[in-house]
């Protein structure tokens, strides 16, 4: 679980305090500015801000904060320049103004010049009280620009947010207007950023999906995930039903997503030694072998023993979003246990579909499988780094696997083992080389003239830099993750989440929902709880002091949440649709269950943060 930049100003624009440009304190549009002097970006941005004044006038009120680039002092001498200015004369934007014209790899001769020039006092003549008051100014700006999550110069805020478009005039005049394309794209960004966004999608598709089948249209909703949807060449033909093309092929890609993010947890994540990745692993596994143990001492033995795994996993969306809901009362601590615990989760609930719910295996498939298997760490071990090639074994190795008997959607988390985290890049290496690659391209003599910009060499260039900088595993779960989590799960919640309420429909099936209900709403919690305290007891495994036992518990019922995986698993265990609707019963109940019971035990603020052996 990623933290997320603030996307609002902390501190908020006053005319005493800040220096302001234009309108009026009720102008339709404030823009504020975190620039720093020694940023080329910013004397850029200058003439852009100021087409912009051009153009609304009084519609706009401009702001001007320092963020001194922290790489460069002269950075922090031209800001105080300005504020010194500001304190002894009032003339804050003359100087700003003329910082601005300058180029942004001055010295401090050049600052002298515009002291003189604006008739100001030079280095070591200039009033020390006036001096001490720019220097704390101009620190807290930069201060509140950090707590307002601005990093890098210039970042702008439109009246309030923090604006992530381009900052050309045609851009910023957009998202000043308010265009109805920024207007969709500021509420997608602001959708996508809260926490819960995910869990309410699954939630919408699992009362849309109820409420269809439950009306006039339940028969041909029904009807509709058994239409057959294949291709067809020659003699040859591959047709699923697109319930089958949902739970086969599109999960594949949230599989891929799970073993993606397990792979950098214990990369580069917060798992990357063993001592962190025990407990939430440890636990994870008691949290899967309690539910199986009670499931099966509450059925009978026969064929509904084979749903014991229904009760081992954990809806990772549901969970976070009752977490995020629940805000500070949730330690960072424990988010980070929970999340690292229900991944491991999902990550062994997807084996035990590819070994425990298989049929008869086709062994020539299953070998081509291998092989498939095989070249994919073959090219990893080559160090290829093209997603093309991965791409394509990807898809081959799914048709593998899917023609041997095996749940295809192994291949996503196969893809995932599979696809290359590169070492980190040196940075300061590839930012000099990229300087390098901009000074040569404008050195280049008498080609300046009718060019707009850098060549497209030099654009191709900095592409190979910029691909060089992110690896492809972060690259591949940064594009796959939102698919997965807008699109994937809640269509997943929409093909199978539905039922037909019947009267009776129950009858014959009590042990088996009573199973399922206490396996996830009892199992998890003690299994959890239990396997964590073993571990910690035995020297295994270190608890943060950041969370008490209670709250881990607390997050152990929340684990109980089984939704899109039981669903999934249960589709597999209960080929008979009497027995697979009981069992969905017995899924939306027990999940509504331990989400209430983890969220009231994780509701009371926890009195001693740091109890580490009591709750």
């Amino acid at each position: 679980m990623t933290s997320v930049r603030p996307i609002r100003l902390i501190v908020a624009v006053d005319a005493q305090r800040d220096h302001v440009l234009g309108g009026p304190e009720d102008a339709d549009f404030t823009l504020v500015e975190y620039g720093s002097y020694a940023c080329e970006y910013c004397h850029a941005a200058h003439e852009v801000v100021a087409n912009l004044r051009d153009r609304f006038g009084t519609r706009l009120r401009y702001v001007f904060r320092h963020l001194p680039l922290a790489d460069r002092e002269l950075a922090t001498k031209a800001a105080e320049l300005a504020e010194y200015a500001s304190e002894v004369e009032g003339r804050f934007w003359a100087t700003h103004d003329a910082l601005m014209k300058r180029s942004a790899t001055f010295d401090e001769d050049d600052l002298d010049r515009v002291a003189e020039e604006l008739h100001l006092p030079t280095r070591g003549l200039r009033d020390k009280a006036a001096s001490e008051a720019a220097h704390a100014k101009v620190r807290q700006d930069a201060r509140s620009g950090l707590d307002s999550g601005a990093r890098v110069t210039p970042t702008f805020f439109i009246n309030g947010r923090r604006y992530e478009g381009a900052w050309d005039e045609g851009a910023l005049t957009e998202a000043l207007l308010g265009s109805l394309g920024h207007r969709l794209q500021t509420a997608s960004l602001d959708f996508a950023r809260w926490a819960p966004s995910t869990g309410l999608l699954l939630l919408l598709g699992t009362v849309l999906a109820l409420a269809l089948s439950n009306w006039a249209t339940g028969p041909a909703f029904q009807a509709f995930w058994q239409s057959p949807f294949g291709v067809r060449l020659g003699e040859w033909d591959f047709t699923l039903s697109i319930l089958d093309w949902i739970n086969h092929g599109l999960l594949s890609v949230f599989f891929l997503v799970v073993g993606l993010e397990i792979k950098r947890e214990l990369t580069v994540g917060r798992l990357a030694t063993r001592r962190a990745a025990t407990l939430p692993i440890v636990a994870a596994l008691g949290g899967m072998a309690a539910p199986a143990f009670i499931y099966l001492l509450v059925v009978p033995s026969g064929p509904l023993a084979a749903g014991w795994g229904v009760t081992v996993a954990t809806d990772t969306a549901f969970a976070i979003a009752v977490i995020a809901l629940l805000g500070d009362r949730v330690p960072v601590e424990l988010r980070v246990f929970l999340t690292a615990a229900v991944i491991a989760d999902d990550l062994v609930a997807i084996a035990l579909v590819a070994v425990v719910y298989t049929d008869a295996l086709s062994l020539a498939y299953l070998a081509a499988a291998v092989l498939v298997g095989a070249l994919l760490v073959a090219i990893n071990r080559w160090n290829i780094y093209r997603a093309l090639p991965y791409a394509v074994l990807g898809i081959v190795l799914w048709f593998c696997l899917h023609e041997a008997g095996l749940h295809a959607t192994l291949a996503g988390v196969v893809l995932a083992v599979v696809t290359p985290t590169r070492p980190p890049p040196n940075l300061r290496a590839l930012m000099a080389q990229a300087q390098m690659i901009m000074q040569t391209d404008r050195a280049r003599g008498g080609e300046a003239v009718l060019r707009h910009g850098p060549s497209e060499p030099a654009l191709h260039a900095l592409d190979v830099i910029h691909d060089r900088i992110e690896s492809p595993a972060s690259k591949l779960l940064r594009t796959t993750q939102p698919w997965s989590s807008y699109f994937v799960l809640p269509v997943f919640a929409l093909a199978n989440a539905g039922l037909v309420w019947s009267p009776g429909m129950l009858d014959g099936h009590g042990r088996l929902v009573l199973a399922v209900v206490l396996g996830l709403v009892v199992g998890k919690p003690v299994g959890i709880a239990a396997a964590a305290w073993i571990a910690v007891r035995l020297g295994l495994a270190t608890k943060p002091d950041g969370y008490t036992w209670r709250q881990l518990t607390g997050a152990g019922a929340l684990a109980g949440i089984g939704f899109t995986m039981s669903l999934f698993i249960a589709g597999q265990a209960f080929p008979n649709e009497a027995e697979f609707t009981a069992a969905k019963v017995a899924i939306f109940l027990a999940s509504v269950i331990a989400g209430g019971v983890g969220a009231l035990v994780l509701s009371p603020r926890a009195r001693v943060a740091a109890q580490s052996t009591d709750g």
